[in-house]
Parts: structure tokens; sequence; C-alpha cells
């Protein structure tokens, strides 16, 4: 790849997220869109609530700019795999918007994020494939069993995503570094033109950031859905990234799993929100927004660094679980040390 290239997709990714963002401010303060503080929100006055609404203009952009280009490639498929991933992303776009507006309830996300998964299984996006990490052997599996795993996978990632978005520049923020562990590792296998889509991902997260990091002046809303469904995809696109991009995203993942077994154990719906997400609860222990936010920013690199320069996929596995491990022991103390109680608040 050249590296005219990689920078005219990020440029342009970068500029228009940077420059469509003000106008997502001034719809947002137009329309009341949005978000009160006051139950689990802490922060301070009325905070614009529509980040999504410049995000995927922006990234669409760059990343069909990007088929433009004079890039080497490698798989035929890739502009129908683009396609699907793009289709889908706006189904997630117009989902995320009305839910920004008109608060859509649980059962209406989750129809909206299965059928933007399904538009991308049409178009070839799932996961076929998997690599044992001890024979170092592909695992091929049937379509019964591809289509709910790429369901699982890319509903999961974009849950995961907007979960995290509960503090300044958090979900952003860790959004970009997942995906620049992506293009580095798409990169280094060869595959040139497929990894500009996560090149441009990366610009609009920092063409976003300066607006969304603290004091923030508009949330992503919405956008949480979109940053999650692009990586979710994004991981599958290119010969199923999706070990590297469970490593990255390992923490978010397990604290995400951990509510919901914390809220099925209470009684309580899964989709309830609360303050029990491990950002939140550092918060009310006292701990700086920004400290939280660079820690989660360092956890994010190391990880992705051992997926990228790991020599062996049994090692990446035993990380994943050597992490795993930490993390549900640090989630198991904080619970017993504040209790639940400080979650639940609405």
């Amino acid at each position: 790849m050249s590296v005219g290239a990689a920078l005219a997709v990020f440029s342009l990714a970068f500029v228009l997220a940077f420059g469509l963002t003000p106008v997502a401010i001034w719809v947002g303060k137009r329309w009341r869109i949005v978000a009160v503080a006051g139950g689990r929100r802490r922060h301070c006055g009325e905070v614009v609530r529509i980040g999504g609404l410049g995000l995927y203009p922006a990234f669409c952009a760059a990343a069909l700019a990007s088929l433009a280009l004079d890039v080497p490639r490698g798989d035929p498929l890739e502009p129908v795999r683009l396609t699907g991933t793009l289709l889908g992303m706006s189904l997630v776009w117009v989902m995320g918007l009305l839910d920004d507006r008109y608060s859509l309830p649980p059962w209406a996300q989750m129809a909206g994020l299965v059928a933007a998964s399904g538009v991308a299984i049409l178009f070839r996006v799932f996961i076929e494939v998997f690599n044992n990490p001890v024979t170092d052997s592909p695992i091929w599996v049937e379509w019964y069993l591809m289509v709910p795993i790429t369901i699982v996978w890319i509903v999961g990632m974009t849950g995961t995503l907007n979960v995290l978005d509960g503090l300044d520049g958090l979900a952003t923020g860790v959004t970009a570094i997942a995906a620049l562990v992506l293009f580095l590792h798409m990169l280094r296998l060869g595959q040139h033109s497929v990894a500009l889509s996560p090149l441009a991902l990366v610009g609009c997260c920092l063409g976003f950031l300066p607006y969304n990091y603290s004091p923030a002046r508009i949330f992503l809303g919405g956008g949480a859905y979109l940053l999650g469904y692009a990586l979710g995809t994004l991981s599958i696109i290119a010969g199923a990234k999706v070990a590297s991009a469970l490593l990255v995203l390992w923490l978010p993942i397990l604290d995400l799993v951990w509510q919901i077994y914390a809220r099925w154990r209470r009684g309580q719906p899964m989709s309830l929100g609360d303050r029990g997400h491990l950002h939140f609860r550092l918060l009310d222990m006292g701990w700086p927004q920004g400290r939280i936010v660079l820690g989660y920013y360092v956890i994010t690199a190391s990880l992705g660094g051992i997926a990228l320069f790991s020599p062996s996929r049994l090692l990446k596995l035993a990380a994943l679980l050597v992490a795993g491990v930490l993390i549900t022991v640090v989630l198991s103390m904080l619970r017993r040390s504040i209790g639940d109680e400080t979650a639940t608040g609405r």
C-alpha cells in the first residue's frame, strides 16, 4: 500500500468527521436531542447526544473513496463485502438516530441490529472458519452455525461499544485503537486494500474525538452502535480477525458479560441501564474521569500489542485466559467492596 493512499483515506475520514460534528451539535441543540444530567448520568448541564449523525457519512465517503484508489486487491469479493458493511451500517445509523430522538425500546434496537447483521451476511460478511490455536489448523462451520455465530458476534460487538459509551471520549478512543490494530494486522498480512476500511474508521474517531473528549460537547448516542457494528464487520471482512478484535476489546466485553450476569442475579432486565459497569464504578469510587479513560486506552493498546506481536495463536489464547481471570477478579472485588446498590442508580 502506498503512503499516499493511506493518507488520502485517513485524511478524508478525519476532515469530514471533524467538519460534520459541529453540524451534528447544531442539529442536536435545535431539535433538543440532548442528554440531561440525572439518575445514572452524572455530567454537567445538557450535552447533545447525536454524535452518529456525522460519523457514518464520513466513514462511507472514505471507504468508497478507497475503492477508487490504485491499491493491490487480492479478494474479488471485497467490493461486495464492503457494500454489505455500508448497507448494514446505514440501518444501524438510522436506528441510532431514531433512538437518539425517540428512545426506542430494547426490542426495537435488537431487531435493528439483527436486521443489520442479516444484511452483512447476505453480502458474504460472515464467520465461516476458525483457527485451532493448538494445531493451527482451520475449522470450518456449516451455514446453520455460521449464521447465528455471525449475528451474535456483530450484535455483541455493537452492544459492547454502546455500554462503553459512558465517559467522555471512552468508546471513541477505544474504537480508534482497536481499528488501528485491525489496520496494522491486515497490513502485515498483505491485505492492503481491505486495511483501508479500518483506517477510515480511525480517521472518523480521531476527527470526532476533540468534540467528545472531556469536557464533551457531544456524546456518541446512537453513534456507539455505529462504531461497534463497524468493528464487528471489519474484523470479519478480511480473513476473520475475530480473535484479534476479541483480545483487544476483552476488558469491555467481559465487563458487559459480568454486568448481564449481575442483572440476572438481581432479577432485573438484561437491558437495564445502570452504573454497574467498571468505568462507572471507578468513577463513583472517586477516580478522575481522565485517569479512567487513559487506563482503558492503555489496556486496549497493550492487548492490541499482544494481538499484533504474539508469535503464536496459542500464546494469544493464553493471554486471553490470563487477562480474563485478572479482569474477573477485579470485577468480583469491586462488587464485594462497594456492593450492588450503587450499580442500580438511575
